[in-house]
């Protein structure tokens, strides 16, 4: 027997294995996106307090109407200090970048439109495509101010047979990521339920399509079970693991009462550690209405009681 066992028998503690204690996923490694947790910054960071949060994400400045990407210079180090100054630190960039319909495909669409509406679309999305990377600056600028080195990224709006749109849409990345890659940013493809990367197995086709060390994943499980996918343990075990880097939660994976969204948590959780996950676990809570910002409360109040009772068994 070592030292350090005989210390920990001696207090009545097991000796679990170092690997484990420092992988294990308890609070300090779960966040919460800002505007679904606040109806303003001070909000969110009175949320994270509550919690003992050590990072949140960002995507809309809460109670502004307004993206992160989108907001000066001067405005963004105001907000890093304020993040700063309240002890937290921003773990995931989420953008918008490549949600839109990628321009001569028709994606799936659950409501119909008008001759009109659909000129506007198309002219819209084609505006959106020719700036992308004009965006993806503004969301690396914006990014690099608040600290963080990761931004998400989408594989544009469903098309009926994915399989086929694919490998523009490889096309059309790479060239993002090497732009990324330069600035020291990683860009984490989201499986988005409306595009055409939703499935486990359709993210790891995108990460051997795009072998940079700048792209990876960023993993929402309730998105690919929306399509049948049995989003764990079969679609996680499909997943590269060293290119898994963000885990989002969404509210109705987590609380029971939504019985046919629901997930295995403390499953997910226990996988996440055993395969040396290093990264966080955010909060997307998405039950919108008038009492989103209390659904994420009961979210989060939930996240953590899987972690602690994981970690007191």
């Amino acid at each position: 027997m070592d030292r350090r066992q005989l210390l920990l028998a001696g207090s009545g503690l097991s000796a679990l294995p170092l690997f484990g204690r420092k992988n294990q996923i308890d609070r300090s490694r779960l966040s919460t996106v800002t505007d679904e947790s606040g109806k303003d910054p001070a909000e969110n960071f009175a949320f994270a307090k509550k919690y003992g949060l050590r990072y949140l994400e960002v995507r809309q400045v809460p109670g502004a109407k307004k993206h992160y990407a989108d907001l000066s210079e001067a405005e963004l180090k105001a907000a890093a200090k304020e993040f700063a100054d309240n002890g937290v630190k921003v773990s995931f960039f989420n953008s918008g970048q490549c949600k839109f319909a990628l321009p001569g495909t028709e994606y799936i669409r659950q409501r119909p439109e008008t001759p009109e509406q659909k000129a506007k679309r198309i002219a819209r999305d084609q505006n959106e495509f020719a700036k992308r990377m004009d965006t993806l600056h503004k969301s690396i600028r914006a990014s690099q101010i608040l600290g963080c080195d990761k931004v998400r990224i989408f594989a544009f709006l469903r098309t009926p047979e994915p399989a086929k749109v694919v490998p523009r849409v490889y096309d059309i990345l790479g060239p993002m990521v090497k732009v990324a890659e330069k600035e020291g940013i990683k860009l984490l493809l989201e499986n988005e339920v409306a595009c055409n990367v939703a499935r486990c197995d359709e993210l790891a086709a995108a990460m051997k399509a795009i072998p940079s060390k700048a792209f990876g994943i960023n993993w929402d499980p309730l998105n690919g079970h929306h399509l049948k996918e049995e989003a764990f343990p079969h679609g996680y075990a499909l997943l590269p693991k060293k290119k898994l880097w963000n885990v989002q939660v969404k509210g109705k994976s987590i609380l029971k009462e939504f019985a046919a969204d629901y997930l295995n948590w403390s499953g997910i959780y226990s996988a996440l550690e055993k395969d040396g996950y290093q990264g966080q676990v955010g909060l997307e809570c998405h039950i919108f209405g008038a009492e989103l910002i209390q659904r994420s409360h009961q979210c989060m109040q939930e996240m953590i009681r899987i972690a602690e009772n994981r970690q007191a068994t």
